[in-house]
Order: C-alpha cells, then structure tokens, then sequence
C-alpha cells in the first residue's frame, strides 16, 4: 500500500511539473493571423463590406492568481483595407483602418500532462479604430471614412507545451465579436453622410513562443 502510495505521487508531481504558481507573470511573443468575418448593414445605398486578413507580430502577459486561474492581457495592432461591395452605387473603396484591440481575458489551465498545458478563457476588449487612409483606387465619392470605438467580447482555446525549463510553445485561438458604427462622407454633398452598422467579428490564430518573467 505504501508503494503503491508512493508511485501515485510521483505521477501527480510529474504531470504538475509544468504548472504554475500563483504570483508568476509570463510573457508570449507570437505571430497572430486575424481573419475578420464581416457583415454590415449599410443604409440608404445597401451592400455589404469586405475587410483583408492581415498577420501581426503580438505579444501578451499572463499573471497566474492561482495555478489553475490567469489572467492575460493582450496587446496587437492590425491593418485592413475596407471596401463597400455591391452598393448602389457599385464596389466603393473605403481605404485602410487601423485597429487596436487591447484585450483582457480570464483563464483556467489544465495540467494533464507533464509537458501540455490547455487552457480556455473569455474576456473583454476595447477596440481603438485610428489612422484611416486613403485605399488604392479609391472611390472619388467618398470624401471621409469615421469608426466608432467600441467595447466587445470573446472567447478563447489554446495551449502550451514546454520545450525547456524556460521556454514553451504556444498555440492559441480567439473569436473577438467586435461592432463599429461607421459613418461615410459622400463627394456629391458635404453635409450628406452614410451611416453602416459593421460586424468585424474577427477570429485571431496565433502561434508563438512563451517564457516566466517571474
């Protein structure tokens, strides 16, 4: 019985040789392909929008409560080119955005085996819309393109698996629901502006490398 005792924790300890004690704050630098899945409701002109995809370098911190609960912050900016498509008026070129989603996410870990680590969270975002610019062939009846700041949500799936007592890989997917109330200028009238309720929505898939700051 006492072997047997014995051999049952070294199995415990050696599956949990990868956890983490709370008051640890991590930091992963990873490579993030953000994909958003548009869809807009355009008034008086109709259509709907087409957003590109974009790859960013992005970086996070996780700070551990506990071992099983984090908290992460994540930190990226992405560029998109925005067109207005099948409107009344034909495809309009709505230029480039910028955004920066800073992005605050409450996790619970999984220690199943000594060198995995899944994880699942969910969290909230405050999306800053900024640097709005001229797209190539741009529309001559468009004048201004405004985006609303707006708060969202999301939710999130990943890993990590340790490659050494101080790095680790990590895979992580997150679906951002994001919404901006976006406001077009028209040429023919200045004082004339196109309201669109737009869906980003995007799902950010990223892959990078983690280590302990303390």
């Amino acid at each position: 019985m006492k072997k047997g005792l014995l051999i049952l924790g070294a199995i415990l300890t050696s599956a949990i040789s990868f956890g983490q004690e709370a008051g640890e704050l991590h930091m992963r630098v990873r490579a993030t392909g953000v994909v958003p899945m548009e869809d807009a409701k355009i008034e008086a002109i109709g259509g709907n929008v087409a957003v590109t995809n974009n790859l960013i370098p992005e970086i996070d911190f996780t700070y551990y409560i506990t071992k099983n609960i984090a908290a992460e912050l994540i930190l990226g900016t992405s560029k998109h080119e925005v067109v207005a498509v099948n409107t009344a008026l034909g495809n309009l070129d709505l230029g480039r955005v910028m955004l920066l989603p800073p992005t605050l996410n409450v996790q619970y870990h999984l220690y199943p085996t000594k060198n995995l680590k899944p994880y699942v969270g969910a969290g909230i975002n405050y999306t800053i819309f900024y640097d709005q610019g001229q797209g190539k062939g741009r529309n001559a009846a468009v004048t201004s393109v405004d985006y609303k700041n707006n708060v969202g949500f999301g939710f999130q799936l990943g890993f990590d698996y340790k490659i050494n007592d101080k790095l680790y890989w990590n895979v992580d997917v997150k679906k951002l629901y994001l919404n901006t109330d976006v406001t077009v200028g028209a040429a023919l009238d200045k004082q004339v502006y196109v309201p669109a309720d737009v869906d980003l929505n995007p799902w950010l898939i990223s892959t990078g490398i983690g280590f302990k700051l303390f």
